[in-house]
């Protein structure tokens, strides 16, 4: 027997999902009920759950929130356990079709109807998803129910054992972001048996299990996996897995002791010149003298007083390092790439670096970050409405969302997001600042727009760049966006002459006379493009005026042998330099990585100019 839930539409759950987000935990448990006067149902498909069914269930659910601490704050532990126990009830008890199951407006019911109190002492301050189900994947109580349909195995003595194989941000891999895979539950459950049986000591599990995935899913337009029995199938991936987990062990061979591996330093530095370095030899010569003290604010760069900051999508560090010289410190940097989270260590040893997903990021566990002046993040660029609901843009709009979202539990000064030029003044992302600015007035904070480029502010590269800049009361009246630089920026040739001569390359005089403009924006900082090259069509004809090959990038700069009318290819160092990072500022990883974390860094000398417009104004 299946059961139709009431159904609570979005025009009647956004008031309450505000108004809730204001109440204590007891306050909500006042007003739980088993109906609504504006819930609907659907016509057809089964019965109509009962009063009395949906009363069972609250008592089931409550049961299991009190044996985690319920109404009392929980740990992070607590919450694991609670979500594998209730993923099992809600699926075994509550007769339920995936047709069903695929409304939001059934889960928006439960969230804030039946069981709010328990909703918001999960998620406390919770973003729009994780209550009314605009992201079934994100939903307090729909992604658990989702997750136990997927792995329930009725041979099994434990049907729903399998649940604890893989966590939420792990099993999401699966789910959310590999639809092609997540969608079959037959797959599903071979995927998580084979991964239990898998040696990963020493191995990053998220760095494997993302490589299997990605191998599985070229395999997907050619296999029918629905069609293979169980062993065979086991057998399958069982294969593609030990692929991965080899790839991943020669990956981590390269490296002593996760240290930096070792590639060839050039003989002749490559000097970025006077121009484009600015402010940042300060910053560089006194990096090695910096005490290596953990959690010690740094006071290279310091203006009048020493701000803190956390740093969200850190990338190869390039933001913190123009934020530190308009006067921040960071209490914490996060990043999910081993190899970012490397390079920042590397160049600064005395930050403090969390590898980890942005999206389940608790900033109750890292007490340190709360109330610091400033939260800025260089996030994954989002794609338009109009592609939101792609399987390929949701990790982008998640992180996104879960970046304004901890506004809520921080409680910074400050708020600086850089993303695309489109989310400040595109009309196909009218709907995101919409929200954006309806979520930061909520919490007390004034949104400030504004499209920026890299080149007004002495960056020898046309980029463009959109941001955000929130400040709470009284700050935001003091901010204004900083003024372009008066001085032009350096040309390509003036950037990388030196560098295109450094091998006696007999050619690179008058290349370099040749290059006498700034360059294109580099392309290709994104994980979903190929091998390391400087992007599209468009961006490669760019280059090639310029006299640069933009096919892929070169391990060499030119030698002796090279043509003298010949295009070169830029070298990850090189590109770094029209990013106007200093030379020495170390980036780790094989080549495809390095040149990830510089394009798809902020250049530092802008982040400055907007850090050091964000200190004004809280110093004011």
């Amino acid at each position: 027997m299946s059961f139709l839930y009431p159904r609570l539409l979005a025009e009647q759950a956004k008031p309450l999902f505000e108004r809730y987000r204001h109440l204590t935990v007891v306050d909500l448990t006042a007003r739980v009920a088993t109906t609504h006067e504006a819930a609907v149902y659907v016509a057809t498909g089964g019965d109509r759950v009962s009063a009395d069914r949906l009363h069972e269930l609250r008592a089931a659910v409550v049961d299991l929130a009190k044996n985690a601490g319920f109404p009392a704050e929980t740990s992070r532990g607590g919450n694991t356990d609670f979500d594998l126990r209730l993923a099992a009830l809600l699926h075994a008890e509550m007769g339920m079709v995936p047709a069903e199951a695929a409304s939001r407006d059934v889960w928006a019911f439960l969230a804030l109807i039946l069981l709010p109190d328990v909703a918001y002492w999960r998620y406390p301050q919770p973003p729009t998803d994780r209550v009314l189900g605009t992201d079934l994947t994100r939903h307090v109580f729909g992604r658990l129910w989702w997750r136990a349909q997927l792995v329930r195995s009725s041979d099994d003595l434990e049907p729903y054992g399998a649940l604890e194989i893989l966590g939420e941000a792990a099993f999401d891999q699966i789910y959310a972001r590999r639809a092609a895979l997540g969608g079959s539950p037959h797959l599903v459950r071979a995927i998580l048996r084979v991964w239990n049986d898998l040696d990963l000591q020493g191995l990053n599990e998220r760095d494997t299990l993302r490589d299997f995935l990605k191998r599985l899913l070229r395999l997907a337009p050619f296999v029918l996996f629905d069609g293979i029995e169980q062993g065979p199938l086991d057998d399958e991936l069982r294969a593609v897995a030990r692929e991965s987990v080899d790839a991943q062990r020669h990956l981590r061979s390269t490296t002593v002791d996760g240290a930096l591996p070792t590639r060839p330093v050039p003989e002749i530095a490559m000097p970025v010149p006077d121009i484009v370095r600015g402010d940042f030899d300060e910053t560089v010569a006194s990096a090695s003298e910096a005490p290596a003290t953990s959690g010690a604010p740094s006071e290279r760069g310091a203006g009048p007083q020493t701000l803190t900051s956390l740093e969200l999508c850190a990338g190869s560090g390039a933001q913190a390092l123009g934020l530190e010289r308009a006067g921040f410190h960071p209490v914490l940097l996060i990043d999910s790439k081993p190899d970012a989270c490397s390079t920042i260590r590397s160049n600064r040893p005395q930050w403090k670096v969390l590898c980890a997903d942005v999206t389940e990021f608790d900033s109750r566990a890292e007490a340190q970050v709360l109330g610091v002046d400033l939260l800025s993040a260089g996030l994954p660029r989002v794609k338009s409405t109009a592609a939101a609901g792609r399987a390929e843009d949701t990790e982008e709009r998640r992180v996104l969302k879960a970046a304004v979202s901890l506004v809520d539990s921080i409680r910074p000064k400050a708020l600086l997001l850089e993303n695309v030029p489109d989310l400040v003044d595109g009309s196909d992302f009218a709907e995101d600042r919409s929200w954006i600015e309806e979520r930061l007035r909520l919490a007390g904070y004034q949104p400030s727009w504004k499209v920026l480029n890299a080149a007004d502010f002495g960056v020898p590269q046309n980029r463009r760049s959109g941001f955000l800049v929130a400040l709470a009361a009284p700050y935001h009246a003091a901010f204004s966006w900083p003024e372009p630089s008066p001085m032009p920026s350096p040309t390509v040739g003036e950037v990388l002459g030196s560098s295109m001569a450094a091998g006696g390359w007999p050619g690179a005089g008058e290349w370099a006379r040749s290059a006498n403009r700034i360059a294109p924006a580099l392309v290709g900082g994104s994980d979903r493009r190929g091998g390391a090259d400087l992007g599209p069509t468009g961006s490669k004809k760019a280059w090639a005026a310029l006299g640069v090959n933009g096919d892929s990038l070169g391990n060499d700069v030119p030698d002796t042998e090279f043509p003298v009318g010949g295009q070169p290819k830029l070298t990850v160092d090189q590109a770094a330099m029209i990013q106007a990072i200093p030379d020495d500022w170390i980036v780790f990883g094989g080549k495809t990585s390095r040149y990830r974390q510089i394009g798809h860094a902020m250049p530092p000398p802008l982040a400055t100019a907007v850090g050091r417009a964000i200190a004004a104004a809280l110093q004011r």
